[in-house]
């Protein structure tokens, strides 16, 4: 018989059902070997040091904005982007089996989970608010303590992993909710395949501090007719009020036209760094 393959292992920030365990998956597949982790930082440190194959980090949210401190990790630990995701966020309230609808008091979850089900909260003054570190987290709390009236907001996947019943369905206040993640490998492996026009880059950069500045390098992409799907700026640390900033642009890297387009982009750059360019998420 054949030896049996290796299943491939991605880090991943929260705990078991988390809403970053469900992208992995949709990343990855369903064999995926998951490796949670408590703080954002270890998911790159494992990934760095050949502990796990993948990472899988959220980027940016519909409603919440970006995710910064990931967006720190991708410029210090220096591991590509080989992929994106855009995940529906379904926020659901869930207790433990023999919790009833009217007997939940206390809810729990982390803190933009409660503030993406605002409108559900407000219209039920019986329910106190407890920030948690993690949605998975918190129904994994209930699960093992069973605090009296407890709830907690997470996803159907985290409901399914821990045993727990749900009692209301996508309580979230916004259905546009969406959140992008990002697949990231370790520097020299091969890229993924996908089919011509299908593909996005990122890339973070500087620029000196002088009129026109930001102007010169965005025609670096009108000119050639590449589409910016994001642009921001954020302050850039130990420099005040210069600013480091983030772009993406449709096309692939090794593309003649967006070739020409990054030449020329840094010509205008104080720093420069390639993020990563991966297939475009449908």
């Amino acid at each position: 018989m054949g030896r049996k393959q290796q299943s491939i292992t991605a880090s991943f920030q929260g705990e078991r059902g988390a809403f970053s365990e469900e992208a992995a998956r949709l990343l990855l597949g369903p064999t995926v070997e998951v490796v949670p982790c408590p703080r954002f930082q270890q998911v790159f440190e494992r990934l760095a040091s050949g502990e796990v194959d993948r990472a899988v980090v959220p980027i940016e949210n519909t409603l919440h904005g970006s995710v910064h401190e990931n967006y720190d990790h991708l410029l210090n630990f220096q591991l590509p982007i080989r992929g994106e995701v855009n995940l529906r966020i379904v926020h659901n309230l869930i207790a433990a089996p023999e919790t009833t609808y009217a007997k939940v008091r206390k809810v729990y979850s982390h803190p933009v989970a409660i503030n993406q089900c605002l409108r559900f909260l407000a219209d039920r003054p019986q329910l106190e608010r407890e920030t948690y570190y993690d949605t998975a987290g918190s129904v994994k709390m209930i699960m093992e303590n069973r605090p009296p009236g407890a709830a907690a907001i997470a996803s159907t996947a985290a409901a399914a992993f821990y045993g727990a019943r749900i009692l209301k369905r996508s309580i979230e206040d916004d259905r546009r909710n969406f959140t992008r993640f990002f697949l990231l490998s370790r520097p020299g492996e091969a890229e993924p395949a996908a089919p011509p026009g299908a593909w996005k880059t990122s890339v973070a950069f500087t620029l000196r501090n002088i009129p026109g500045a930001l102007f010169r390098a965005l025609s670096a992409f009108a000119l050639r007719d590449l589409s910016l799907t994001k642009i921001e700026s954020r302050p850039l640390r130990g420099r005040p009020w210069e600013y480091l900033f983030y772009a993406d642009f449709l096309g692939r890297d090794t593309d003649p036209a967006c070739r020409r387009a990054l030449d020329q982009l840094q010509e205008f750059t104080d720093s420069f760094h390639l993020l990563g360019s991966y297939p475009k998420s449908v």
